[in-house]
Order: C-alpha cells, then sequence, then structure tokens
C-alpha cells in the first residue's frame, strides 16, 4: 500500500510540474502579446463609447450623430467621413446636414502648442459665452510680464529660461515618453509660459540691477559719497559697528555724472535703506501695471456688450463699474505719478503719504496736520470720487435685477395671455384669423428674444 500510494505522489507531482511549466509557457505567451491586446480594447471600448452617444436611424441600417463642430472644419470631417466609409467597405454613403438647434454652441477656442497654456489659465477660471472675445491672447504678454514684475532676477530667470529651452527642444522625445507624472505633465504643458517668464524675470532682474540677489556694477556706479561726507549726513561718528551706508539723494553733489545707464544704480545694494527705496518702487509699479490691466479687461467688456447689442448692460455694468475703478483705484495711479512729478529728492522728506491720504479719503478725514495735501481743492476732488464711487455701487448691483425681473414676469403675462385666448378659442368652437395668431405668436417670440438678450 504504501508504494502504491508514492506511486500515486510521483504521478501526482509530475501532473502539477507540467501543468506549472504549460501554464508558464501559456503566460509568456500571453505576456508578449498582452500590450497589443491592451491596445485593442481600449480601442474597441473608445468605438462603443462613441457609439453610444449616436442614436439608430428607423431603418436600422445607420446611425445618427448630432454634434457640434467649427464650420471651417467641415471639409476635414467630410473627408475623414469618406475615408472611414472606404476603410470598413460600407456601402453607405455618409450625409452631413445642418440642423437647427435653440441651445447656445459650446465656445470652441482653437489652439496651438504655444497658445495651449494660456488658454489652460483662462479657462480655469471661467470659459466665456459663445462668440465672446477670448482674453487669451493677452495673457500671452500680461501673465508672463506681470510675473516678472514681481519675480525680478535675472539669475533665477536664466534657470527658467534653460529649463524651459530643454523641453522646448526636446518636447517630440518627451512627448513620445507619455508621462503620468502629474506634477511633470502640468510644467510640460506649460513650458512656452515658463519660457516667456524666463526671458522677462531676466529683464526686469536687469532693470532691477538683481541676479541672486547681488547687482552688476557694469557701467560703474554714479553715485558720490564725499558729498553726505563733508555735509555731515554721513560720518564715522554716527555709524553703528557693521552697519551699511545710508543713501540720501536729497544731499548737493552726491551724483557724480549721469544716472546710472540702465536699471538701479549698483551702490543701492550696499545701503541700509535699500529695501525702503526698491520696495516703494516695485509696488508703485505692480499697482501701475495691475490697474491698467484691470480697466484693459473692462474695456473687452465693453466689446462683448455693443457686440451682442445689450445696452442693458453697457448701461447697468459697463459704466457703473468704470465710475467705481476709475474714482478709486484710478485715483490712486493719479496720486502716484503725480507725487513722483511734484517732489524732487531735495523734498522727499516732506512728501505726504499716499497710503495715508487713500486712507483718510474714504473716512472723510481731512484734518490730518502730518499729511499735507497733495494740490489745491483735493478735499474736494477726493470727496466727489468717493460720492461717485458709492452711487456706482447700487446702480451696478440693484437696478439691473429688478430690470430683468420684472421683464421675466411680462413675458410670463404674455404667455399666460396668449394660452388662455387658445383655450377660449378652442371651447368656443371659433378660431381667431390666422394672421392674428401669428402676429401674437410672433410678438411674444420676440419677447422672449428680448428677453434673452438682456
Amino acid at each position: 500500500m504504501l508504494d502504491g500510494i508514492n506511486v500515486r505522489l510521483e504521478d501526482l507531482i509530475t501532473v502539477i510540474t507540467q501543468t506549472e511549466s504549460h501554464r508558464q509557457r501559456l503566460l509568456q505567451e500571453a505576456a508578449a502579446n498582452w500590450h497589443s491586446w491592451f491596445t485593442k480594447v481600449q480601442k474597441m471600448k473608445a468605438v462603443y463609447h462613441i457609439l453610444n452617444m449616436c442614436n439608430i436611424d428607423v431603418t436600422q441600417q445607420c446611425i445618427i450623430a448630432e454634434i457640434w463642430f467649427p464650420v471651417a472644419d467641415a471639409g476635414r470631417i467630410k473627408k475623414a467621413l469618406e475615408q472611414g466609409m472606404e476603410l470598413s467597405g460600407s456601402s453607405m454613403v455618409p450625409i452631413m446636414t445642418e440642423v437647427q438647434s435653440k441651445t447656445a454652441p459650446p465656445t470652441f477656442n482653437r489652439t496651438n502648442k504655444f497658445t495651449a497654456g494660456f488658454q489652460n489659465i483662462v479657462d480655469a477660471y471661467g470659459v466665456g459665452s459663445y462668440r465672446e472675445i477670448n482674453p487669451a491672447p493677452y495673457t500671452i504678454i500680461t501673465f508672463p510680464f506681470l510675473f516678472a514684475v514681481m519675480f525680478g532676477d535675472c539669475g533665477h530667470g536664466i534657470v527658467m529660461l534653460l529649463a524651459a529651452l530643454w523641453m522646448v527642444l526636446n518636447e517630440q522625445r518627451l512627448l513620445s515618453q507619455k508621462s503620468s507624472n502629474e506634477i511633470w505633465n502640468t510644467f510640460f504643458s506649460g513650458r512656452y509660459l515658463i519660457l516667456l517668464m524666463g526671458i522677462f524675470s531676466i529683464y526686469t532682474g536687469l532693470i532691477y540691477n538683481d541676479c541672486f540677489s547681488k547687482s552688476f556694477n557694469i557701467f560703474g556706479s554714479s553715485w558720490s559719497v564725499r558729498p553726505m561726507f563733508r555735509n555731515g549726513t554721513w560720518n564715522t561718528q554716527t555709524m553703528k559697528e557693521n552697519e551699511y551706508l545710508q543713501l540720501d539723494p536729497a544731499t548737493p553733489g552726491v551724483y557724480s555724472g549721469n544716472p546710472y545707464p540702465f536699471g538701479i544704480d549698483p551702490i543701492w545694494n550696499l545701503a541700509l535703506n535699500k529695501l525702503t527705496f526698491l520696495n516703494s518702487y516695485k509696488m508703485k509699479m505692480s499697482v501701475i501695471l495691475g490697474i491698467v490691466q484691470m480697466v484693459f479687461g473692462i474695456i473687452l467688456s465693453l466689446f462683448n456688450h455693443i457686440y451682442f447689442r445689450k445696452t442693458l448692460n453697457i448701461i447697468l455694468q459697463f459704466i457703473p463699474e468704470m465710475i467705481f475703478i476709475l474714482c478709486l483705484f484710478g485715483y490712486l495711479l493719479f496720486m502716484i505719478v503725480f507725487k513722483w512729478c511734484q517732489y524732487e529728492a531735495r523734498g522727499s522728506q516732506h512728501a505726504p503719504s499716499i497710503l495715508i491720504h487713500f486712507i483718510n479719503m474714504f473716512l472723510f478725514d481731512y484734518d490730518d496736520p502730518s499729511n499735507a495735501p497733495l494740490y489745491e481743492h483735493q478735499r474736494e476732488v477726493q470727496t466727489f470720487f468717493v460720492i461717485m464711487a458709492l452711487i456706482s455701487v447700487p446702480w451696478m448691483l440693484l437696478i439691473k435685477p429688478f430690470i430683468l425681473r420684472a421683464n421675466h414676469r411680462r413675458a410670463q403675462l404674455q404667455s399666460l395671455m396668449i394660452q388662455e385666448n387658445a383655450t377660449e378659442d378652442i371651447e368656443g368652437g371659433h378660431s381667431s384669423p390666422p394672421g392674428q395668431r401669428t402676429s401674437a405668436g410672433t410678438q411674444g417670440a420676440q419677447d422672449d428674444h428680448e428677453e434673452e438678450g438682456g
């Protein structure tokens, strides 16, 4: 019995060994074809997914697909349908007809590999309505330049430029790799955006004379500290240990010649009041550029309102928006430029603070003895601007909703009156003259159309 059991165990071990080797061969053969099978399954699933979106014809011989497509691509779509018919060997000729729809068409913005990154940034904030102005072309310049104003360092800009150039020059090889890393795909899709950001950062970095937080002394400093020493503004007795030089532009004779040819004078890198000067300069330039960009965006909305003939939006939206932004932030921009032009370096210590003026403007506080007015009749001008800004808020937020609500109720009453007249005609056994009914229906449609336009 023991010998018999051993024989049976050996037979079972032989069967198991042969089964495992056979399974191993099958898995190896399947592994060789796994990629092609996976691709075929994905293609089949994609085909069935698209077919499920189509409707079957009454004759059960063809399918009907309703799609939106740009008019410029009509020829390419027809050619693709004909190629599909030839490759499939079908005898059914594809037919493409235009179908009228009350649904608003979706927004389509044609992009390429350069503009796709900028379009994605705009779409992240919201996709515009059909046939509205697309702001993406303007962001090709404004977005990287405003970034460079805040990131003004030519050293870091060169690093960004080299990284973007490497991605741009090797984009075909990098595209063929098809990485699944989300962070890498985000940077790679915005390679042209990073390229422009690097170029503009180098430009603003040269203006700020800042390279890895160090300054270049290419043309030689235009400052002379000897007049400050002679004038008593700066001397060894008043300086603390390890304290840097504090520059005073108001001291006569500190300019040894012409101003520094390009950018900030490198001596500011040694000055104790470097951050006070540069931060004020950069902040005011950022405010000016930001306000100009906001006003430009509001002006773009005016072209949309004119194109769609929305007079109500021009009166109740564009005009109060412009009044609000110009009376507050536009006036702030005016005060910055006016202070630059009005006060020189010698009188800069007595120049009033724009920030304090702007705060007092909202508080209607004009009795601050430490902050002299910038110009004559400043109190009357600021009071007028604040009142106009306060008036524009309810003008912009309250009037338009009430008008739209009244138009909606009027359209509802007209539709109810038309339904009641039609019911009375059916119950009375007589009908109104065709011309009158058509006129009423047309008038209702016109009112509905005007309501949608408003």
